[in-house]
């Protein structure tokens, strides 16, 4: 007679090889996730406290400025005005994060790090729109072109104009007149990261732009590398499977 214990330690175990059932793994992601979340929400909080509303910071002269700047939007500021939208997109790709590591092995430890970055930079904006709150003012310019203010307003409303200054204090107030706007309150996500280097002048059409347009914060970067890294392993994955059944096609038996 086998004893149960040399049967039950043959037998493989089903969490062996899996990462939800290895606690390295564990570390990887929760920890990579917790330190890039820490610094998101660190770093917004100490840029909206200790710089002025209209100051421009140089970090590296000609390369990258820090300056206070609300995104209504998703990333980089697109597609603005719809933060229902936005929370709902996040809560599913946190789902979806987490089906991702829960079907991972325990030797992807590259692929662990990536997901603890895209959890980290979802959950830093995830909070922005929950709990940071502002006032999101349309109104037209002379030109009959639309435009947004966000900050916070501070008129009474009994008054005949708008004033909005800037989130969150009030201050720097400006004036609209109150038929010509459309408020709407909702969360907010606060950004500062300025790449400032321009296309040179001989470049057609695109001569003293900004080559990186946009005002992005740290999770807006930890959610691009996570991507990025996803998608260069299931790249890799794809060339080492073509290569492995290479040699079967050309030599079939």
């Amino acid at each position: 007679m086998v004893e149960p214990s040399v049967v039950n330690a043959d037998r493989p175990s089903p969490w062996r090889d899996r990462a939800i059932g290895h606690a390295p793994s564990h570390l990887r992601f929760w920890i990579a996730a917790a330190i890039v979340l820490a610094l998101d929400l660190w770093s917004k909080a100490w840029v909206f406290e200790s710089l002025r509303p209209d100051e421009v910071r140089t970090i590296i002269p000609r390369v990258l400025e820090f300056r206070r700047s609300l995104n209504d939007g998703a990333v980089f500021g697109s597609l603005t005005g719809h933060v229902e939208l936005f929370i709902a997109a996040s809560v599913i790709a946190l789902g979806f994060v987490l089906y991702l590591f829960y079907g991972s092995t325990s030797r992807q430890s590259v692929l662990h790090v990536a997901l603890g970055f895209i959890l980290a930079g979802t959950m830093g904006n995830l909070y922005d729109r929950t709990f940071q709150v502002a006032d999101v003012v349309t109104h037209r310019t002379a030109s009959g072109r639309e435009q947004s203010v966000i900050g916070r307003v501070v008129s009474a409303p009994d008054d005949d104009v708008v004033r909005v200054g800037e989130w969150p204090d009030g201050t720097h107030v400006q004036t609209f007149p109150k038929s010509a706007v459309q408020i709407r309150r909702q969360g907010v996500v606060r950004d500062f990261i300025k790449f400032v280097p321009k296309f040179p002048d001989w470049v057609p059409r695109l001569g003293r732009r900004d080559v990186w347009p946009w005002i992005f914060n740290l999770a807006d970067g930890a959610l691009v590398c996570g991507v990025a890294v996803l998608l260069l392993g299931s790249w890799a994955d794809r060339r080492s499977t073509h290569r492995a059944s290479a040699p079967l096609l050309e030599n079939p038996r």
